[in-house]
């Protein structure tokens, strides 16, 4: 099997980890006692749209990068989606793999902040097929 190719990057490293800070800066630190999940909904992050956006395609940029293929895609609408995980690949129509959920989630499973386990016991992650489990990619460390 061929080596997966690094998608190219779009975001700058420097703003990428920049807005990262300034979403994780904007919301409540975790209360240990609510599941995780919903400290994500209820963390109302109070950044811009642009600096939610950046967060989420320069972590969906982390996220290819350090798990390159395309068996999976993860979608954070409205935002973006990457391919990624080694595996069998597809090319046209939808993927066998995909995992989808809103920016506030996704953001707070980079971080650390929510767990894989309580973001989809709760319901916030939608994923399906047979590589769509992340929990041994998340959190993404270094940001």
């Amino acid at each position: 099997m061929a080596t997966p190719k690094t998608p190219r990057r779009r975001i700058d490293s420097q703003a990428g980890r920049a807005a990262v800070r300034n979403w994780r800066a904007s919301t409540r630190e975790p209360d240990l006692h609510q599941p995780s999940a919903a400290i994500a909904q209820d963390a109302a992050p109070t950044v811009d749209r642009t600096t939610l956006a950046t967060a989420v395609r320069f972590t969906l940029e982390e996220l290819a990068s350090r798990a390159p293929g395309q068996a999976l895609e993860v979608r954070v609408p409205p935002f973006g989606a990457t391919q990624c995980i080694e595996g069998p690949s597809h090319r046209r129509g939808t993927p066998p793999a995909v995992v989808e959920m809103s920016p506030v989630v996704w953001l707070g499973l980079v971080t650390g902040r929510v767990t894989w386990a309580d973001a989809v016991a709760a319901g916030e992650v939608d994923a399906s097929g047979e590589r769509s489990d992340l929990s041994a990619h998340l959190p993404i460390e270094d940001l």
